[in-house]
């Protein structure tokens, strides 16, 4: 078996996260040999694994957000579909991709933070915007896709 990178870790916001996303990331860091870290304030099981574990992190709102963001470090990637939690780790030299395979980057997250502030006030003001389209193939296959970039750029 191949030495275990150091220079990268995978963070995921496993709350939210789909389990056939967490199913693609668990086989591209046994194939690449890159820690994974699933982050959940409910328990999350995980294969038997030296590269994968999970965090279990308190009840509350964005517990598990603030402990990524105290724990991931400049090159680590993080799997969210939490916008500020996006921000926040591009802003500390990480880098952040949906579960839909959107990349999050420095202008982007501001575009994406403006649009999200947008719709809480249209919420706020009696307005249903409705939630997120269920995840699709097609969005597996664009995550499964920019994730391989994304590790193949770091080799």
């Amino acid at each position: 078996m191949s030495e275990v990178s150091q220079d990268m870790q995978i963070w995921v916001d496993a709350d939210a996260c789909p389990a056939v996303i967490r199913d693609i990331l668990v086989r591209a860091a046994e194939r690449v040999q890159v820690a994974l870290i699933l982050v959940a304030n409910q328990p999350i099981a995980t294969p038997p694994s030296r590269l994968i574990r999970s965090v279990r992190v308190g009840a509350g709102f964005d517990v598990a957000d603030q402990y990524i963001i105290g724990q991931v470090a400049p090159g680590d990637l993080v799997i969210t579909a939490d916008i500020p939690l996006a921000a926040a780790v591009v802003e500390r030299g990480a880098q952040a991709l949906s579960p839909r395979g959107e990349p999050f980057t420095a202008e982007t997250v501001r575009e994406r933070l403006s649009l999200r502030d947008f719709m809480a006030e249209l919420r706020d003001s009696g307005v249903q915007t409705g939630g997120p389209a269920p995840l699709s193939a097609r969005d597996r296959q664009a995550f499964a896709n920019q994730l391989d970039r994304l590790l193949a750029a770091r080799r």
